[in-house]
């Protein structure tokens, strides 16, 4: 795991992160992320937190999305 990739200890409901859905490879460089609002947090995976986004889509999280 990246160690830029943060933790589910790290990351709250409600946070706006950047996801690699769980039917992508997540260490390939062409995979699409996807943006949205952590729904629950399933834990920590060696392909980074595993989450569920607000939009129903599960994935691991690449990067939380800074606030503008």
């Amino acid at each position: 795991m990246s160690t830029d990739r943060p933790t589910a200890d790290e990351l709250r409901q409600g946070m706006t992160v950047e996801i690699v859905q769980d039917d992508a490879d997540p260490q390939s460089e062409d995979t699409e992320p996807i943006i949205g609002e952590i729904g629950t947090i399933h834990g920590d995976e060696p392909d980074g937190a595993h989450v569920k986004l607000k939009s129903g889509v599960v994935g691991h999280v690449r990067s939380v999305v800074p606030d503008e």
